[in-house]
């Protein structure tokens, strides 16, 4: 299907579609949508920022307008993050905008849950969660999934890096068995797959490129920098202008802080969002970045889910992540829907390990920018050398053989020795030996000179 007119949506959905400026499907959509309208289960992997929001929201808000009006949560939608949670929540109201009797709430923790509950007893068919939040809110009584038609696991794979996997174990047990299960995710690893098996019933497996490919629209440079020099080069590039909306990430809280202060200090307006940072202050760094007035948002890989920005120009990471499907998720925050898009990522000696990583899972070689202000330091740097593999004693050698090899390790000295000393100690014993070997020693035998 070329256009979106050719799906069998109804014509409120057409109409919302059409207002948003939506023209032609992507290849998750095209494959998706058709398959889900038809009840079937869905194991989708397609790279970020190629729909896959759209691809199952549009066929369960077609579902649910044409089924019921009735009250109780039809869809259950669960994503790792807040800022997911809300960009979705955002499509939603976007693709229901022209229906009455589709109502959506939106929950996660960090913030006062009065006001989702206050959604809740008003009475929702799409509930958008996270894990935390889903499960406390239900423990109390305030949601209710036994009328569930479809459950959407977005971003599964997030879900492991995160450590949710037990509580979308839990999620399974308070849901109906007899549903509607849809899969989509960038990358899947093998402890979801094991999970999606149990979850699904014969499901479609939509693959849309490589399970861990990267945008092909999106140019990767590499550039090798000392550690401390880093923030230089960072402030060196945004001196060009071509990079207009820059999305850089850090590993850690602290570390989006610093650079944000460095920026700031350099007249580089930027902004931090990270775990620690209030919802509203997040919400608020967002805004201003889509809205242009600030030029770079500093992030962190939970707080960067959901961050969808049609026109984000570059990705740079600041540090290199250490599990390679993480870079995949980052510098699919660029190129978005057929765009193209820069990824700049920063290393140093200590990160050169993940470079081998990470082209090893996209299967292509990163292009490294040699020539910059500050390659000389880099260049000067070693290659890192690896550990030689730790080798485990075999059976036939006993604990006593391995003991009986092994070198005595000499006692530390504690200051030069005085001849008949030990350890720095006279020893009386040591002279009384020698005066007793001199008494008993034997008279030399003298030459005898006679004649």
């Amino acid at each position: 299907m070329t256009k979106f007119t050719d799906f069998p949506l109804i014509a409120p959905i057409q109409k919302a579609i059409k207002d948003a400026g939506y023209t032609a499907p992507t290849p998750i959509q095209t494959r998706a949508i058709p398959e889900i309208l038809e009840g079937k289960d869905i194991l989708g992997y397609a790279q970020t920022g190629t729909g896959k929001t759209a691809a199952f929201t549009l066929p369960i808000i077609q579902g649910i307008a044409k089924t019921s009006p009735r009250h109780g949560i039809k869809a259950l939608i669960v994503t790792p993050t807040r800022e997911l949670a809300i960009q979705i929540g955002e499509n939603i109201s976007t693709y229901s905008q022209h229906l009455n009797n589709v109502r959506h709430a939106v929950i996660f923790g960090g913030v006062n849950p009065s006001s989702q509950i206050n959604s809740l007893k008003r009475g929702v068919q799409i509930l958008v969660a996270t894990p935390g939040r889903l499960l406390d809110l239900h423990s109390q009584g305030y949601i209710k999934l036994h009328q569930l038609d479809y459950f959407v696991l977005d971003e599964a794979d997030r879900m492991l890096d995160m450590g949710f996997i037990h509580d979308i174990k839990r999620i399974l047990k308070i849901i109906p068995e007899k549903r509607q299960t849809l899969f989509f995710s960038a990358t899947m690893p093998k402890e979801i797959e094991r999970l999606a098996a149990r979850m699904l019933t014969k499901p479609m497996t939509i693959e849309i490129a490589q399970k861990s490919s990267t945008a092909e629209r999106v140019e990767q440079q590499l550039y090798h920098v000392a550690k401390a020099d880093k923030r230089k080069l960072l402030v060196h590039l945004l001196e060009d202008e071509t990079l207009e909306s820059v999305l850089v990430f850090t590993r850690t809280k602290h570390g989006a802080d610093r650079v944000a202060k460095i920026l700031n200090k350099a007249k580089v307006p930027a902004a931090a969002i990270h775990g620690n940072k209030s919802q509203t202050a997040r919400q608020k760094a967002l805004k201003a970045f889509k809205a242009r007035d600030i030029r770079v948002l500093i992030a962190t890989d939970i707080a960067a889910r959901g961050i969808d920005v049609d026109s984000l120009s570059h990705v740079i990471n600041y540090e290199l992540p250490n599990i390679p499907e993480t870079y995949v998720h980052r510098i699919g925050r660029t190129g978005r829907a057929g765009r193209e898009g820069v990824a700049i990522s920063f290393c140093d000696i200590e990160e050169r390990s993940y470079v081998v990583d990470i082209e090893k899972l996209i299967r292509k070689r990163i292009t490294m920018i040699a020539e910059h202000p500050f390659s000389e330091n880099a260049d000067a740097m070693p290659a890192p050398v690896e550990k030689p593999a730790r080798r485990r004693p075999k059976p036939s050698e006993g604990r006593a053989n391995s003991r009986s090899t092994k070198p005595k390790a000499k006692k530390p000295s504690k200051g030069p020795k005085k001849e008949g000393a030990r350890d720095g100690k006279p020893s009386h014993t040591h002279f009384k030996n020698k005066a007793k070997k001199t008494s008993h020693r034997k008279p030399r035998r003298q030459e005898n000179t006679s004649v």
